[in-house]
């Protein structure tokens, strides 16, 4: 494993919120979208948070047995896609279930033709994609807070060449 520094605003050890099982979840620090009603507004500043290795947060991954994913949330993970993608690498190696959310679309993210941005996404299972929209809120919507958000099944999606959506429920 190549260790790399990612800046964060913090981890939840244990959560059945973010995604399927019991998961570890990672908020990236930074973010360029500043969606009005953000759930994580203290996440945008890019200078804020602190930086930490992938290895220390990959040992606080398997050092909890119960962990069957990781969720990377933010900020926007995709402002930090080099060091997110080994990590992702890593813990997919070991059997965990990656959910990534971003305020990008699928069709932004393809867009931006950035080597590192493709890789991370080759690591994900599940990505929630779309800026959180306030008016279109709802929270009856599993794992997503506004209509427009996808839950997208990325490696059949990558296969397809078009945009599969998934509802999770088989995980």
């Amino acid at each position: 494993m190549i260790d790399q520094n990612l800046r964060i605003a913090g981890v939840i050890d244990e959560s059945i919120v973010d995604g399927p099982g019991i998961r570890f979840v990672i908020f990236t620090q930074g973010c360029p979208h500043h969606c009005p009603g953000c759930h994580n507004p203290q996440t945008h500043d890019f200078a804020g948070g602190q930086e930490v290795k992938i290895s220390r947060l990959l040992a606080d991954v398997q050092a909890d047995p119960l962990i069957g994913g990781v969720t990377l949330s933010g900020g926007e993970p995709f402002c930090q896609p080099k060091p997110l993608a080994e990590l992702a690498r890593v813990l997919r190696l070991g059997g965990k279930h990656i959910m990534t959310y971003t305020g990008y679309t699928w069709e932004q993210l393809l867009e931006m033709d950035d080597p590192d941005v493709l890789a991370l996404l080759r690591q994900c299972d599940v990505l929630v994609d779309g800026p959180f929209v306030q008016e279109q809120r709802d929270l009856s919507l599993r794992f997503r807070g506004s209509r427009n958000q996808r839950l997208i099944d990325v490696p059949t999606s990558l296969e397809q060449g078009r945009v599969v959506t998934t509802t999770c429920a088989h995980l």
